[in-house]
């Protein structure tokens, strides 16, 4: 993918001086009292800022936080607590700007958070008056925020198509480099993992990456609709029977490729949804009426763990099973383990499977963990994501 890229500029010598406009993905978690409980977008955002900063650049920091209305401003809605951590970060005072749309005071060498893009009206259909306003407050305009790439917004889309110098910071830069690495250019053989509740709402990604993997592994509520599809009993397990038939086309069109769903030969099932309800291994051909399938079996977990193994590279969204419940954890960590273990190049993305990533230690085993969870699962849809092709669009122009 051809970008502009902020690295580049600053090899060129581009930014001392110039007015630089980041919008980064500064969205984090806060507690009901203001206070920021996990700031780990906050962190990422930093080396794209001391790089504009280091460059001898004017530097302009936004991003979006919780949705607020457009044109009414509420205190939860201020990015005051996160100007206070990035400034503790960066080892200085990081001001907060209100009203900032129509000019902005920064000088060489500081740093300023413009307050909440959303509360700017226009901001979430990208209208042109705004996105031109805010084009004009900058030289340069760095899209840091992978998370929001999905959306076409005034601060992810339009403020790129106006200002003078369009570029990608470092961190999406370097999701565009995971992401062609596992999906334009892989390794193969290429494995995916899609899990999670619902085939509905994962629909479009399985069609779209039946055409491309060489392994599709299915998990969690999404794999009992497969197994229903392959003519399996599956009791009382989440399922959506209406959609067998999507299942069913999925498989053929895997296997006319030569390649395969693997169906679960175990699993293991409960009673009750509960994390104290007693756990039981049984071969996926003896599931009860009454069973509640809650994870995938041993015999299975290392079927797959082989297959993942021998992978080249492997994209991976979703825990297989019901983790939080320690009892039917297993089969995602065994999932979790053979990733981390392979030669293979591996991505993942989606809130669950970082909680897993998390919950087994295995950060620095995964090749590229995507920061962001709906534009992820877009371009794993095989959509283009509005922000790339804007930023693509520029480099071209």
């Amino acid at each position: 993918m051809k970008i502009l890229r902020l690295d580049e500029l600053i090899r060129q010598g581009r930014l001392a001086g110039q007015r630089v406009f980041i919008r980064a993905d500064l969205n984090v978690p806060q507690d009901d009292a203001g206070h920021i409980t996990e700031d780990t977008r906050i962190r990422a955002s930093v080396p794209c800022i001391r790089m504009a900063l280091d460059a001898g650049a004017a530097v302009m920091v936004t991003s979006h936080l919780g949705r607020p209305t457009e044109g009414e401003f509420k205190p939860e809605d201020s990015l005051a607590p996160v100007a206070a951590r990035l400034g503790e970060l960066l080892g200085r005072e990081v001001p907060l700007v209100s009203n900032w749309v129509d000019g902005v005071t920064v000088a060489p060498g500081q740093v300023v958070m413009l307050e909440n893009c959303r509360l700017n009206k226009g901001e979430k259909k990208n209208n042109e008056a705004l996105a031109r306003k805010m084009a004009a407050l900058c030289d340069i305009f760095v899209n840091d925020a992978f998370g929001t790439a999905h959306r076409a917004e005034g601060t992810t889309y339009g403020i790129a198509q106006y200002a003078p110098v369009a570029c990608a910071g470092p961190l999406l830069s370097a999701e565009i480099d995971a992401i062609t690495k596992a999906l334009a250019h892989p390794k193969r053989p290429l494995v995916a993992i899609v899990a999670g509740s619902k085939v509905s709402t994962k629909l479009t990604i399985l069609k779209s990456l039946a055409s491309k993997v060489d392994g599709l592994i299915v998990g969690g509520g999404i794999a009992n609709t497969f197994m229903l599809a392959a003519g399996m009993k599956i009791g009382k397990s989440l399922v959506e029977a209406d959609l067998v038939g999507e299942a069913k086309a999925v498989i053929e069109a895997m296997k006319a490729r030569g390649a395969a769903v693997p169906i679960p030969v175990d699993v293991v099932t409960a009673k009750a949804f509960a994390a104290d309800a007693p756990a039981t291994v049984k071969a996926a051909t003896d599931v009860a009426d009454d069973d509640l399938i809650l994870d995938i079996g041993p015999k299975t977990a290392a079927i797959l763990a082989a297959q993942l193994m021998a992978s080249g590279t492997i994209v991976w969204n979703g825990p297989v099973g019901v983790f939080e419940f320690e009892a039917f954890s297993h089969g995602t960590e065994a999932i979790a383990r053979a990733i981390a273990a392979s030669d293979a190049f591996s991505i993942a993305g989606g809130g669950d499977t970082l909680a897993a990533i998390a919950k087994y230690g295995i950060e620095k085993d995964v090749g590229y963990i995507s920061t962001g969870g709906g534009a992820f699962l877009e371009v794993l849809e095989g959509k283009t994501l509005p922000a790339f092709e804007i930023l693509q669009q520029r480099a071209d122009g």
